[in-house]
């Protein structure tokens, strides 16, 4: 199994940096393997849509491979961009913040600052979240489409009492998140943790990460949690307008 990966990486290497699409015979000799397991290998990468046949027998790389490499990239510029707007929410709110980006049904936070209070919530970079029960998550979840949204409801757990769970339920709170500009974590996947998310936008209007902060719920309660909302919003604009956003 390792090893047919390996060679559909390569494959997908020599037809990325193919000036022209590439035939079964020539693709096998240059990789080492038999015409029937590049046959294979092609078929698959086909069906997944990172290689199209053109012409006769022929491949070439899709804008599959493009279209995730710009994903990376943009990763990497949201980042960079958004930190000093993190730092200035931190300093504003004194709460824990992180910028979190979707991957499948889970949040990813790929940068995050420790809140000033000696009582916070405890996270690190790089580590996930079921995206229907944080506020950032939810903050993505709200503009994705229906069946990304139907398919997280199918999976989820409860976590705490407060997690939906069901998709009537979630439907109707990311229809908030929608109307009001914001998300909000009432406990949902920490009983003792509470947040506030919103979205950042890309060129194209796109939802590509949001932007929020958590911290124990005996503090972060519902009226400090809607008074946080519209610094948090900002914050996540100001990221958006950085990046190329220009919708109101």
């Amino acid at each position: 199994m390792e090893k047919t990966v390996v060679k559909a990486f390569r494959t997908l290497e020599v037809l990325a940096a193919s000036p022209k699409p590439r035939g079964i015979t020539e693709l096998s000799a240059q990789l080492g393997i038999g015409k029937s397991n590049a046959h294979r290998i092609l078929t698959t990468l086909t069906k997944l849509g990172y290689v199209k046949p053109v012409n006769r027998g022929q491949y070439a790389a899709s804008l599959r491979l493009w279209e995730m490499g710009a994903q990376v990239l943009l990763r990497l510029d949201v980042k960079r961009v958004a930190r000093p707007y993190i730092e200035q929410l931190a300093a504003k709110t004194g709460e824990s913040v992180h910028l979190s980006v979707l991957d499948g049904c889970d949040v990813v936070y790929i940068d995050k600052i420790e809140g000033a209070h000696p009582v916070r919530a405890y996270s690190q970079i790089g580590e996930r979240a079921p995206a229907y029960a944080v506020a950032t998550g939810k903050a993505l979840l709200a503009f994705q489409p229906d069946e990304v949204v139907q398919a997280c409801a199918r999976n989820a757990k409860a976590f705490t009492p407060r997690t939906i769970t069901t998709a009537r339920r979630l439907m109707d709170e990311l229809a908030n998140v929608r109307r009001g500009g914001f998300a909000i974590n009432r406990g949902e996947w920490r009983a003792t943790v509470c947040g506030v998310g919103a979205p950042i936008r890309d060129s194209e209007g796109r939802v590509v990460a949001a932007l929020g902060i958590s911290g124990p719920a005996d503090r972060l309660k519902p009226r400090l949690l809607h008074k946080a909302a519209p610094v948090v919003m900002n914050m996540a604009r100001n990221v958006s307008r950085e990046i190329g956003y220009r919708g109101a």
